[in-house]
């Protein structure tokens, strides 16, 4: 047992009212480890307290009763025994009339009631907390925390011994009533309302003690309704939120049905409020309501209900504005608030619920009818008043609602809307033996108005919306028994008639947009009703297919029109895709598809080539055989059309081609990726166009030619990177096998001749381009290399290396970006010799870098380049200008930079060596030597640009690329490899800007700065802004001065941006804010680029926030420089000047 003197030394802690709140917790966790480890019981520290439980200090008794009621609260799992409990309830309700130590008989009392094992409060206990609570508790008259803990001790009281409080009767019901009265903390108010949603469970008797107090109850809980936070701030200042409270108050209204008679009164005189979310919060009540209390009490109040719903959704009109994009065709068709879209959602739950009843009353409502008899006084939509707009548009949803609700709804509402609106469209019906007829060979005789279609429209489209959403009972909503399906197929031919003249007759004005958009929805729902063709035949839904297909193909002009048919066309292969229906699949497929197909397949071009373009790409989207089928169509058009520019260099199929292949590579490939079913096709196509340049021996020259290449490769990679390492394997041997047919590798020995070609490119410094042959093919085969996966087997590495470094010395970037892709996915582990022509990493690392330029015993090891040290090898020799050549410098840096990326995205060590070399190129005292001073200006400005070039391999070092080297492209990337080069790189940097004497290269230094920066992320830079806002500032003064540098400056002033607005770099800002405002105040009238005058001006209002002693005294500079910016030719900026000035006016 624990000293006494220890426990009693914290329980004293603990009642002193001196001590810290610290101290007392301490004290009431060391105590309650006492008894947890049954150091001390319960009884023992009972009897230990007893002089604090019964002293006459009131302070003293109440922080007693407390510690005793705490402990109890953190030892609920504590087994106890039942004499123990029973004791300890008794004190606590004896303690409940004693207002000083109420607080810890209330934490007792909870903490013994809500004990779930280890022993139980006994029902007769319950009862009597219960009763001594309703005798001595003035509920309203305590404090905010004492009032929440009375809630919860009957919240519990009522769910855990609902039996044994319920015998209280009356006096529970009304000793609840008057603790509730008047509360107005949500805290106490979400408890409060839960409590009023069980105790209606304790009584569950309608004839019972809560009838004769339902209006009081009701009473008290309908003085909250609706929710509303006096203070706006209020809400967010609590813990509960208003959404919260609404919804347990509607609980509570819905927990007994004894409520009905006020509650619905109530919500539906709510509907009347001015506050929208009173409106909101009713119709959400009623819906829940409405399922609670069941079909019979609801309909005592259905004509109130129903003539209440039709005025909030007539006045609520002004949001169903009907769209007529293209986009909207897969939807509603309109907007809809969010009051009118609760309104209708309880429509159609009451609909469901009393089907008869409501759908007598909207079939004969007088509005309804008045609006559907006037609809055939307006032919057009522009001639039709807005406020008749609206109510049209109030009563098709409505419409919408009631017969999209159940199938006895839409029978009983179709039959009586339909009929009437087939002869307000001219249909001759007659009306014979409780049946419909009609000619349907008839000829429409005058065009449909406004009013009427869109009526229709709606009435179709929720019938066809019911089948869908029924799921398994969609045999028993189609049924050739049912009205409405009757009627349907009765009418359906002649309805695709009265739409597909609405859109013949129409004309691509603004004033037949909302017809136009009619007439093709009411074809797309009749063409996409379920059960096959059951309500809809066949040879309709495929006349309106070809109607679709004819506009494509002819009204091209129409621009509304046909990008609606073109969606309707999307939208029905997609249902038709989605429901399996194999007979309207192949119909879609044959008039649709294989039309579109044909289309770019044939000679004319009379409807514009782009549209056929989008028409066939989006018409591809419906389904996956749809796009199998286009896909393999559209190749054969690229190949058919890469034919004619091999061979006899047709300057329009050059064009074709290059549109064609941009579709393919914009808008088919993403799609067609997600997919493997088209992997063999995509091979088939790549393997193709190698086949076709293999068998052609001679490119004409072209004015396309470059635009043609360049879709070409970015097809050729898209796919290629689409393809699995087993297809991927086969089209790279495919490609070397072209590859071997070019004129520099179809030597016998084409590794010797290569390696001659290099070392005569070094010697010579000869960068003649390739013929257009060889160029396509090189050109290609570096976009093959650049999408293979890491396991895909490249044949005859070596000669592939060689190869590679001869293109990008020659000029080619591709070739360059397609071996620092190499060397991003070259296998570290392999042995090089696992098939023919492999190698290792580290030999592909000497073939690069000039160390093992030959295998063969004639070339020597001075002439190979081989030292011992890595800087004087050949390609470091080039980029240091030991060829004497600017050109060739420049592209063995360019070379250079992307090998070096394909190093550092995986993390080799070897980009070190790299960036050491352009470190050196950017000195012009390093190993190349000063430039000397009778330098003629052609080596003077190649001089300079392979400085700037070595400056801007940063860039390529710290960029993300879309061209290469990305995850799109299998590229091998290491975590935070970019954080990574930045802290290697960075002190290197800031060390030799402070060393360099050298006017150009500091700037050649700050231009890399510049490079590295603005490709690190965000993050890193703000946990070193101290240091590097300065050098950002110079960079951004040194920038300043070429035009040509205004987007290096832009993305470099975004960096600066993000340092200023981030708390993270507030403290580098602060030290630095003269300096920085001095700099900003002179890029405020940049003329190079409006986007560096708009940033700029944003960084001085971020400035604007420091603290007012840092920039109060650069303020008069700051409005001086901002005044300028006012009278800017540019909108954008003088809207910032405007927001700058106010903001440093008021400094």
């Amino acid at each position: 047992m624990a000293e006494p003197s220890q426990l009693t030394q914290h329980i004293e802690s603990f009642v002193d009212s001196s001590c810290s709140s610290t101290q007392q917790a301490a004290s009431l966790d060391a105590i309650v480890s006492f008894v947890k480890n049954d150091v001390v019981t319960i009884s023992s520290l009972v009897r230990e307290m007893e002089m604090y439980l019964t002293t006459t200090d009131s302070i003293i008794r109440a922080r007693g009763v407390l510690l005793l009621g705490e402990a109890l609260k953190c030892l609920s799992s504590k087994p106890l025994d039942a004499a123990t409990i029973h004791s300890l309830m008794s004190f606590f309700k004896e303690r409940l009339a004693d207002w000083r130590a109420l607080r810890g008989a209330l934490v007792g009392c909870l903490a013994l009631v809500k004990r779930k094992s280890g022993g139980m409060v006994t029902s007769s206990d319950a009862k009597g907390v219960a009763e001594s609570f309703l005798q001595n508790l003035q509920v309203q008259s305590l404090g905010q925390h004492d009032r929440k803990l009375c809630f919860e001790l009957m919240e519990c009281l009522l769910e855990y011994y609902p039996h044994a409080v319920a015998s209280l009767g009356d006096d529970l019901i009304y000793g609840i009533c008057e603790a509730i009265d008047g509360e107005k903390d949500p805290q106490c108010l979400m408890l409060a309302f839960h409590i009023m949603e069980v105790l209606v469970q304790v009584f569950p008797d309608p004839c019972g003690p809560i009838e004769s107090f339902a209006s009081d109850l009701f009473g008290i809980l309908s003085s909250y309704f609706p929710i509303h936070f006096t203070h706006p701030k209020a809400e967010e200042d609590v813990q509960v939120k208003r959404d919260d409270l609404s919804r347990a108050l509607m609980l509570a209204f819905s927990s007994s049905p004894l409520f009905e008679p006020s509650v619905i009164p109530l919500l539906l005189e709510k509907l009347s409020s001015s506050l929208s979310s009173a409106k909101v919060d009713s119709l959400k009540y009623l819906s829940y309501c409405t399922s609670k209390y069941g079909a019979e009490r609801i309909a005592k109040h259905a004509g109130a209900i129903w003539s209440s719903l039709k005025d909030v959704i007539f006045t609520s009109g002004q949001s169903f504005v009907l769209s007529f994009t293209p986009e909207s065709l897969g939807g509603l068709g309109c907007q809809e608030n969010e009051i009118a879209a609760e309104a209708l959602a309880l429509l159609e739950k009451v609909v469901i619920q009393n089907n008869d009843l409501f759908s007598s009353m909207i079939v004969g409502d007088e509005e309804i009818n008045m609006v559907l008899n006037s609809i055939t006084g307006c032919q057009s939509y522009n001639e039709i008043p807005l406020q008749s707009t609206q109510k049209l548009y109030s009563v098709g949803r409505i419409l919408y609602v009631s017969v999209k609700a159940s199938v006895a709804s839409c029978s009983r509402i179709f039959q009586y809307f339909f009929s009437c609106l087939m002869e307000s469209m001219g249909l001759p019906v007659v009306n014979g033996s409780g049946t419909c007829s009609f000619n349907d060979d008839c000829i429409i005789s005058k065009r449909p108005n406004h009013g009427s279609l869109y009526l229709c429209v709606e009435l179709l489209g929720a019938c066809r919306d019911l089948v869908i959403s029924s799921g398994d009972l969609a045999s028993q909503c189609v049924s050739a028994n049912e009205t409405w399906c009757c009627l349907l197929q009765r009418f359906s031919t002649s309805l695709s008639k009265i739409f597909s003249s609405t859109l013949a007759t129409s004309t691509d004005k603004p004033a037949h947009d909302a017809d136009v958009y009619l007439g093709v929805k009411g074809l797309q729902i009749l063409a996409t009703f379920p059960g096959g063709y059951l309500l809809v035949s066949k040879s309709t839904c495929e006349s309106i297919l070809m109607t679709f297909v004819s506009i494509i193909t002819v009204d091209f002009n129409k621009t509304l029109l046909w990008k609606l048919s073109v969606k309707a066309l999307v939208q029905i292969g997609l249902f038709i895709h989605g429901s399996n229906e194999s007979e309207k699949s192949m119909s879609y497929m044959d008039i649709v598809v294989q039309k579109i197909v044909s289309m770019i397949s044939s000679d004319n071009h009379d409807i514009p080539f782009q549209l056929q373009l989008e028409a066939i790409s989006d018409i591809g989207t419906s389904g996956l055989q749809y796009m199998l089928k286009i896909v393999t169509g559209l190749q054969e058009v690229i190949r058919a059309n890469l034919a004619e520019v091999y061979v006899q260099g047709n300057v329009k199929s050059a064009k074709v081609i290059i549109h064609l292949l941009e579709c393919y590579s914009n808008e088919l490939l993403p799609w067609i990726q997600k997919y493997e079913v088209f992997e063999e096709v995509l091979l088939q196509f790549v393997v193709s166009i190698w086949n076709q340049i293999e068998n052609c021996m001679a490119f004409p020259d072209g004015i396309f030619e470059k635009e043609l290449l360049d879709a070409t490769m970015k097809v050729m990679k898209l796919a290629v990177a689409s393809c699995s390492v087993e297809s991927q394997n086969i089209i790279i041997d495919k490609a070397y096998t072209v590859l071997s047919s070019s004129t520099f590798l179809s030597t016998k020995d084409s590794l010797s001749s290569l390696q001659a070609q290099l070392e005569e490119l070094e010697d010579t410094q000869e960068t003649n381009k390739f013929s257009s042959r060889d160029e396509w093919i090189h050109s290609l085969f570096t976009s093959v290399i650049i999408a293979l996966h890491p396991q895909t087997r490249i044949p005859n590495i070596r000669t592939v290396l060689h190869f590679l470094m001869i293109v990008f010395l020659k000029g080619y970037v591709t070739a360059a970006q397609a071996l620092g892709s190499l060397v991003n996915k070259l296998d570290l582990k392999t042995s090089g010799t696992e098939y023919s022509g492999g190698c290792t990493f580290e030999e592909a690392m000497d073939i690069i870098f000039g160390k093992n330029l030959s295998s063969s015993d004639h070339v020597s090891a001075g002439r190979s380049g081989i030292t011992g040290y890595w800087s004087e090898t050949g390609l470091t020799n080039l980029c240091l200008g030991a060829a004497n050549s600017g050109l060739l410098e420049i592209h063995s840096i360019v070379g250079l930079a992307w090998i070096g990326k394909g190093l550092l995205m995986r993390g080799h060590e070897k980009v070190k060596d790299i960036t050491i070399v352009f470190l050196e190129c950017l000195q012009s005292n390093g190993r190349r030597g000063a430039l000397p001073l009778e330098e003629n200006n052609c080596n003077w400005d190649m001089r300079l640009s392979a400085m700037k070039c070595a400056a801007d391999a940063f860039q390529v070092l710290m960029s993300d690329s879309e061209l290469c080297l990305n995850r799109k492209f299998h590229a091998i990337i290491r975590p935070l490899y970019k954080q990574r080069f930045f802290s290697t790189i960075m002190p290197i940097l800031q060390s030799l800007i402070i060393q360099s004497d050298s006017l150009l290269s500091r700037s050649m230094l700050y231009r890399a700065f510049a490079n590295v920066v603005i490709g690190t992320p965000l993050i890193v830079i703000l946990n070193d802004a101290k240091k590097l806002i300065p050098m950002v500032l110079d960079s951004l003064k040194l920038l300043s001065k070429d035009v040509l540098d205004k987007d290096i400056m832009y993305s470099l002033l975004l960096v600066l941006s993000g340092i200023l607005t981030d708390k993270n770099g507030q403290e580098g800002v602060i030290e630095n804010a003269h300096i920085i405002i001095n700099y900003l105040i002179g890029f405020v009238t940049y003329p190079h680029t409006m986007l560096v005058r708009e940033t700029t001006i944003q960084c001085l209002v971020a400035m604007s926030e420091l603290p007012h002693t840092r920039i109060y005294p650069m303020r008069i500079q700051v409005l001086q420089a901002v005044s300028k910016a006012l009278d800017d030719p540019k909108r954008a900026v003088r809207q910032e000047a405007v927001r700058c000035r106010q903001a440093w006016s008021v400094i």
